[in-house]
């Protein structure tokens, strides 16, 4: 696991769910800048993917099986959710879904400080 890089998606993501929430109070529909700002949270989280696929395939992560599975499925989450907020927020382009994009932004940094804490065991 890379921790800045952790950091960096932690703080750029909790950056773009506080502007898509100021968004969706203001009644305006995700822009293609909110658009954008997701794009890059979900490269920085597949470059973090990455880094722990190949950790693990080097026999690093965490010793207990179950936990492995258990990364495995956060890796798996954290890299659909970006996407997965992006195609709903397309399909609801409203101030509904300005908040999409928020709440997917503010999930990320939750599942990559699980990362963290399964990867240091």
């Amino acid at each position: 696991m890379i921790g800045p890089l952790a950091v960096a998606i932690s703080v750029l993501s909790l950056a773009l769910a506080a502007w898509a929430f100021v968004e969706f109070f203001r009644h305006r529909a995700p822009t293609r800048p909110l658009f954008q700002g997701l794009a890059v949270v979900g490269v920085l989280v597949l470059v973090q993917v990455v880094a722990l696929v190949v950790g693990l395939a080097r026999g690093g992560g965490p010793d207990d099986g179950g936990l492995v599975v258990t990364l495995v499925g956060y890796m798996l989450t954290a890299l659909l959710l970006p996407p997965a907020g992006a195609v709903l927020a397309r399909m609801e382009p409203t101030r509904w879904g300005s908040l999409l994009i928020g709440s997917a932004a503010v999930i990320v940094p939750v599942l990559i400080l699980r990362l963290g804490q399964i990867w240091n065991g």
